[in-house]
């Protein structure tokens, strides 16, 4: 016979016995991937192999090339943030703000480098401006003593990255004007305020906040650029992540390695808590009741209109040549390709049937697929058990604490975490079941994964928040297990916002290169490394034209991402969409 109280500890046995195992997941997880990795960066930093010592920071501050590098990536984030606030700024007031004709497709080519983003960004960049480039040689032709490399270094890095970025202001300033009452317009017009004075003493004060956060964002992004610096900035650019990777590949440097990781890390954490302080100012300019839909403002000057016209049009061909020209390219024969010749008597298909048919072209780009896709999920299931498992535990301390180690990607570069990898899991560990990360392919899915879990965990929390608790203590009141509760009420609540977050990540991943970099084996190379590869002056032509169908198809990819979380794939409210604003990585 079994007592009452025997009764109750079964039940609690049972109850327990998941949590227990969840609670050891998690926290095995965020150890031996976040953590760990972490602490041996920082420990490396200060550990010479016997004892405490300061010999690493010793050999940064004695090495010409560290420190030139950490000179070139703040160069690089602080110019950036003028030259891609000004264009950022510039195409969202010509789009937005302004009544011009033809604004919809200047915002179509302003909103390129949205699908047209990371190593094929630069990739487009090198085919039409590159030492081989298509307007290199049109350039020659007028002027014969051109350098052929004059696309390389400083200019050509910050040219690319300006451009490249400015999709964040298409996304966040672009909602921001958006959202700014008519009525203010309209009043400041009837006091007799010209265009120019509405436009910086009325809008850009109430959209002060929005651009203060993407200029920190936009700083921080030229910090750690690591594509750009590498691909076309030569040797006489290098920033610092490029150089880590440098350093990370010869066993007795890593030391500095994990220096210049450090420094990048102590960027990052200044930089959030600014952001943090910023934000907790609360500095929100609200002076109107109505809501009344912003108009666009019509240019009465005649010679104003022409100079923004003018504007426009630079801007559009800045940011859609590259794209337009890197398709064309793709149905161009390697006879066309070699000869920069653009004609319909060159037209094929060849180019896609060696990508689609042959196995060494198509295995990259199908490797990609399934270690992008596995982590975006993967990253999307581990967050909901561990929101759920804290929003269920609030009273539990030790619990709530673990949602916190999941953020610290937030806080370092993802090389760092990288490199920890490199130092920590170089052999067996019992960590890792006695596996080692050399040599391995799955260690890239695991990096992947941790490098979208801060943003999949804040907006997976943003969503539980959200749902109407109501309905789970009435479930439970019917008498349904917590276990049923939570696939008939609670995952229906969050399923748009997993499947979107699934979606973002797996965009974000398809063509990564950062720790891919670090980590994929030799023979096992994803697609950012091939396209990488391909993209050097000494590729051959049919290597260049395998990245023109690389490149097409990753923009078809990103674009139906694009549409499936923003546009009418997923028919979200409002209030259940709008943090899908965060993708903006560049």
């Amino acid at each position: 016979m079994i007592k009452p109280n025997d009764n109750k500890l079964k039940r609690l046995s049972y109850y327990n016995i998941p949590k227990i195992f969840l609670i050891l997941v998690i926290v095995w997880f965020a150890i031996t991937f976040i953590i760990l990795p972490t602490i041996t960066i920082i420990t490396s930093s200060f550990y010479d192999g016997s004892a405490f010592s300061f010999n690493a920071f010793k050999k940064v501050l004695n090495s010409k090339r560290a420190m030139l590098a950490i000179k070139h990536s703040l160069i690089t984030g602080v110019v950036l943030m003028f030259t891609t606030t000004i264009v950022g700024i510039t195409q969202v007031l010509l789009t937005e703000y302004f009544d011009l004709k033809f604004s919809k497709i200047f915002r179509i080519a302003y909103m390129i480098p949205l699908v047209f983003t990371g190593v094929i960004l630069n990739n487009g960049y090198l085919y039409v401006y590159g030492k081989n480039g298509i307007l290199t040689g049109l350039l020659l032709k007028i002027f014969p003593n051109l350098n052929l490399n004059w696309f390389t270094g400083a200019f050509a890095v910050l040219f690319v990255m300006t451009f490249g970025c400015t999709h964040q202001y298409m996304i966040f300033f672009r909602n921001a004007i958006n959202s700014i009452d008519n009525e203010l317009i309209d009043s400041a017009k009837n006091l007799g305020s010209s265009q120019f004075q509405i436009l910086f003493k009325v809008v850009m004060p109430i959209v002060k906040p929005t651009l203060i956060t993407l200029i920190i964002i936009t700083f921080q992004t030229g910090l750690i650029s690591f594509a750009a610096p590498l691909m076309v900035g030569g040797k006489s650019f290098q920033t610092i992540s490029p150089l880590i990777l440098t350093f990370a590949n010869r066993p007795n440097s890593r030391d500095i390695a994990a220096v210049l990781s450090l420094v990048l890390s102590v960027f990052q954490i200044l930089l959030l808590a600014f952001m943090t302080w910023n934000e907790s100012k609360g500095n929100y300019m609200s002076v109107s009741n109505s809501n009344k839909k912003l108009k666009k403002q019509k240019i009465h000057n005649p010679v104003a209109k022409v100079i923004i016209y003018l504007v426009a049009i630079i801007l559009l061909i800045i940011q859609a040549l590259p794209a337009v020209m890197v398709i064309i390219s793709s149905f161009l024969d390697t006879q066309a390709l070699s000869r920069n010749i653009i004609s319909i008597e060159h037209f094929t298909l060849q180019n896609y049937k060696n990508v689609l048919v042959d196995s060494s072209n198509l295995d990259p780009l199908l490797r990609s697929f399934l270690f992008s896709g596995i982590a975006a999920v993967g990253s999307v299931l581990l967050m909901l058990l561990l929101v759920r498992l804290v929003m269920k535990s609030k009273s539990n301390k030790i619990i709530k604490s673990l949602e916190y180690f999941y953020y610290i990607p937030w806080l370092v570069p993802s090389i760092l975490i990288a490199l920890g990898y490199m130092m920590v899991y170089d052999r067996p560990r019992f960590l890792l079941f006695n596996q080692s990360v050399i040599g391995s392919q799955w260690i890239l899915v695991i990096a992947y994964a941790v490098t979208v879990i801060p943003s999949t965990l804040r907006y997976l929390k943003s969503a539980y928040y959200n749902f109407n608790t109501n309905l789970e203590e009435a479930s439970q009141n019917l008498g349904a297990s917590s276990l049923r509760t939570f696939f008939h009420i609670v995952l229906p609540a969050v399923l748009p916002t997993a499947l979107a977050l699934c979606a973002l990540n797996f965009n974000s991943n398809l063509a990564e290169y950062n720790m891919s970099a670090f980590l994929y084996p030799p023979g096992s190379e994803t697609i950012g490394i091939i396209i990488t590869q391909n993209s050097s002056s000494v590729a051959t032509i049919d290597s260049k034209a395998v990245n023109m169908v690389y490149s097409v198809l990753l923009m078809l990819i990103n674009s139906l991402v694009i549409y499936f979380v923003y546009g009418r794939g997923l028919k979200f409210s409002n209030k259940q969409s709008g943090f899908l604003e965060k993708n903006s990585r560049y």
